[in-house]
């Protein structure tokens, strides 16, 4: 519902460039960068009507499809619908869909996710959550499951928070986000019910599995003796590095009125290669914005 997950090793590319729209590598989710946020408003939701449970039904809109929390690059839009599940017990299912016209085919991931978030004292809170991905493509797609673990840490009006997500399928990587933000909020306002402000930052890590190419030969003779017998003069060889993938700054802001929750969000995002990886990444920033209606029970 709200990972922020995604693999690197190879690029999407859209209609235009001719190619598939998920190549082997290519990416874990395409989640856009509000999924956080709109789960922390309806959790707050929850929180003023403990008694109920809860219904959302949202639409959400990115300026620029996003990729592990790094864009992709392309002048694209994408579109979330969703509806999410919320018990008053902890318990939350939700459905999501990512849609856009650069893509083909245009409706590329539905994103299926079971969670619980625990309130284990008055400034710390957990949420485990297990998401199941499935894509529109005829592509393999080596990352089809994530496990996740979020913990916030409330120190009014900070919110520290730390992400642990596991993804598995044919392939299996490892992400840790730690984060921090505050939360600015005016209730009762006019005819608004809440108003609030997140201005977060974000640092991602994460492991990947670099291929090196290494020489047969390290000397001119050893390398002579193998071109004139057409030998091979790389061999390949398959390492894991870890390190620190991206530095993403959120600036949130969310309005609620009476049961409908209006979002609208900046992102900008500093990636950054790991050892070995060449993905020629640039800074870049993009809009988020979502609307939400909620029911109660």
């Amino acid at each position: 519902m709200y990972s922020q997950q995604e693999d690197n090793t190879l690029q999407h590319r859209g209609k235009d460039s001719g190619a598939n729209l998920l190549e082997p590598d290519a990416v874990l989710t395409l989640e856009d960068s509000l999924s956080i946020f709109n789960m922390i408003d309806s959790l707050l939701q929850i929180q003023d009507v403990k008694e109920s449970s809860q219904l959302v039904m949202r639409l959400g809109y990115n300026s620029n499809v996003v990729s592990a929390q790094r864009t992709l690059g392309l002048n694209q839009f994408g579109l979330t619908p969703g509806i999410s599940y919320y018990h008053k017990s902890g318990l939350f299912a939700d459905v999501s869909g990512y849609w856009s016209p650069e893509y083909d085919p245009d409706y590329y991931l539905s994103v299926f996710s079971l969670g619980f978030l625990y309130s284990a004292t008055k400034h710390y809170s957990l949420v485990t959550e297990y998401n199941k991905y499935l894509y529109n493509s005829s592509e393999s797609i080596p990352y089809t499951n994530n496990l996740s673990l979020s913990n916030f840490f409330e120190l009014k009006p900070v919110t520290f928070r730390l992400d642990y997500q596991f993804y598995f399928g044919d392939k299996i990587a490892h992400r840790l986000i730690p984060g921090i933000s505050l939360n600015l909020e005016k209730v009762n306002w006019h005819k608004i019910n809440r108003i609030s402000f997140y201005p977060t930052i974000n640092v991602l890590f994460g492991s990947e599995i670099i291929t090196e190419y290494l020489p047969y030969a390290r000397t001119a003779l050893g390398v002579l003796f193998r071109v004139r017998n057409g030998l091979p003069l790389y061999y390949t060889q398959d390492k894991t590095v870890f390190g620190v993938m991206n530095y993403s700054f959120i600036a949130p802001i969310s309005i609620r009125l009476k049961k409908w929750s209006f979002m609208v969000s900046y992102t900008y995002n500093i990636p950054k290669s790991l050892p070995g990886e060449e993905l020629g990444l640039t800074d870049s920033g993009y809009f988020s914005a979502s609307i939400s209606r909620y029911f109660s029970f």
